[in-house]
């Protein structure tokens, strides 16, 4: 553990703590934020009504649009000349999310990431290989940052140049890669392609990924073709960026780092707070955020949360796996269907690359699905390859989970395009139709 006096904290201990902090950031933000201020005026509720963490449902929620409608520094709490970092979204919708540090918040990540680190058995005695992209999205710096807290060995090799990832692998002698899971899936096909064996010509032993969802299927595929521990880690812009959540070397949920957030789980529906165990979308409240006090930031990612001990000795509360984002859903013909659904019935078919895999909607009058993957190159090259029978398969099995019928077109090994960063796996043609 790397800050063993907060990590071993009891349940009770936790409570109190976040009791304490969230109260006085409450307050904090009702008085150096305009827009909350504004807020709990409109709700008639000022910070002496927020007495106690079961409170918390009284105090409206934060959303992404209310950072784009603040663009840059509305939601600022500090003067600027105290800020002294910013991240930024990529603006997909024209306005990036800004998000800002002061000298407090920057210590507060990199102890943050370090711990993270610490909590999947990362050690001062290990070489990380951060092969996430650097500059205003938080992942690059944010690994970085907890290498250098944690006092290991950083190899800031960043996104692309793969060949070039693979050589440093080997010759650096990494034990622990930190990258996005679709980029380490790449890494595993580029390697054999280039003729090395991952599991003797490298020294991995941990792997750090995020930034998107993956499933067990993937972790499965990393950890075999690297011969690591793959562990999860969870983390947004918004809550300073990577660090907020991780597994333990157990890998049986992600523990949230819950001195510094208090999280609720809400239906996404009707906002009301859901009791523990149940699945709905994770809400946070940051408990010392200086530049940037959110309250009950809306995630849009869904999951279970349980408080129990684990094995690890922590008693900080877990998510139980991001089970997709509300946002993720797709609605075809009157139907719900998440990505991960399919990724899972591709990944689980064994003639089929199923971490590469293309979804694309489109429609006029009707919705129309279609599933584009890869074959699995082995079996893409041997006599039993039928590709009227595997298409048929994997048709009649999409359809036994989606209850509806999508059309599967199979393609040769390395059709799809690759991903040094976050994996597209949805084109939604609808929106132009």
């Amino acid at each position: 553990m790397f800050e063993p006096e907060i990590e071993r904290m009891k349940t009770d201990q936790i409570r109190k703590l976040q009791e304490e902090r969230f109260i006085r950031q409450v307050r904090y933000a009702y008085e150096n934020v305009p827009m909350y201020k504004k807020r709990f005026r409109e709700k008639g509720i000022t910070p002496d009504d927020i007495r106690k963490l079961d409170d918390a449902h009284k105090i409206p929620f934060t959303v992404k649009n209310d950072l784009r409608d603040h663009y840059p520094y509305g939601i600022l709490a500090v003067p600027l000349r105290d800020v002294v970092e910013m991240h930024a979204s990529s603006g997909t919708t024209g306005i990036p999310t800004v998000v800002t540090y002061t000298e407090k918040d920057m210590k507060v990540w990199r102890r943050l990431m370090a711990r993270t680190y610490a909590a999947a058995g990362v050690t001062s005695e290990d070489i990380v290989q951060n092969a996430y992209g650097y500059g205003l999205f938080t992942g690059g710096l944010g690994f970085h940052y907890g290498i250098q807290e944690l006092g290991a060995m950083g190899v800031p090799t960043a996104t692309g140049n793969t060949k070039r990832q693979l050589k440093m692998m080997k010759d650096m002698k990494t034990t622990v890669l930190a990258a996005t899971p679709s980029y380490a899936l790449y890494l595993g096909e580029a390697a054999k392609a280039e003729g090395y064996d991952p599991l003797n010509d490298f020294n991995l032993r941990i792997g750090m990924f995020g930034a998107e969802p993956w499933s067990e299927e993937a972790r499965k595929k990393i950890q075999d073709t690297f011969g690591l521990r793959a562990h999860d880690v969870y983390g947004m812009s918004e809550l300073y960026g990577p660090g907020v959540a991780v597994e333990c070397e157990h890998q049986n949920g992600l523990h949230i780092w819950a001195d510094q957030f208090l999280v609720e789980v809400i239906d996404p529906d009707t906002g009301e707070v859901l009791e523990e165990g149940k699945k709905g979308e994770l809400v946070f409240t940051m408990l010392t955020r200086e530049a940037m006090p959110l309250l009950r930031y809306r995630t849009k990612d869904l999951a279970v949360i349980k408080w129990e001990e684990c094995e690890c000795g922590r008693y900080h509360p877990r998510i139980m796996r991001i089970k997709g984002r509300a946002d993720d859903m797709l609605i075809v013909g009157g139907v719900n269907v998440f990505p991960s659904q399919i990724e899972h019935v591709l990944m689980n078919i064994e003639e089929l690359a199923g971490e590469f895999f293309q979804i694309v909607l489109e429609g006029d009058i009707l919705d129309r699905l279609y599933v584009k993957a890869e074959v699995e190159p082995k079996f893409f090259k041997s006599d039993k390859y039928d590709a009227a029978k595997l298409k048929k398969k994997v048709e009649d099995e999409l359809q036994a989970v989606l209850t509806l019928r999508a059309r599967v077109e199979l393609l040769p090994p390395g059709s799809l395009p690759r991903t040094e960063g976050k994996a597209k796996h949805v084109i939604d043609l609808r929106q132009k139709a």
